[in-house]
């Protein structure tokens, strides 16, 4: 196997042992234009659960200043659309990784 291959693919499945840090580091450790492609877009992709958190902050943030009483809509939907994200990703990172460990060449 391709040592490249490997470490593309490794970037995708790092989604469950290391998250963020292994495909920043195999972006900026490695020279190869192809690993750095493969780890940018598993970055990214490993990024994408983050974007509600600002929103599961602000209800928060509502929740003790305004005191409990209703039922926390905002919060509950929030981290409910978190979870389903983080779903979403880690399939396509699994598919994606798998993929480019079969193929001879993304380019």
């Amino acid at each position: 196997m391709d040592t490249k291959r490997i470490v593309s693919a490794l970037c995708y499945f790092s989604i469950m042992f290391a998250g963020i840090l292994f495909p920043l580091v195999a972006y900026f450790a490695s020279e190869d234009l192809e690993v750095k492609h493969h780890a940018k877009k598993a970055l990214l992709s490993h990024l994408i659960p983050l974007i509600p958190l600002p929103l599961i902050l602000l209800s928060i943030y509502f929740e003790i200043t305004r005191g409990a009483g209703e039922f926390p809509v905002m919060m509950f939907s929030s981290a409910m659309l978190m979870v389903v994200l983080s779903l979403i990703v880690l399939i396509w990172n699994l598919v994606k990784g798998i993929k480019v460990l079969n193929t001879k060449s993304d380019f």
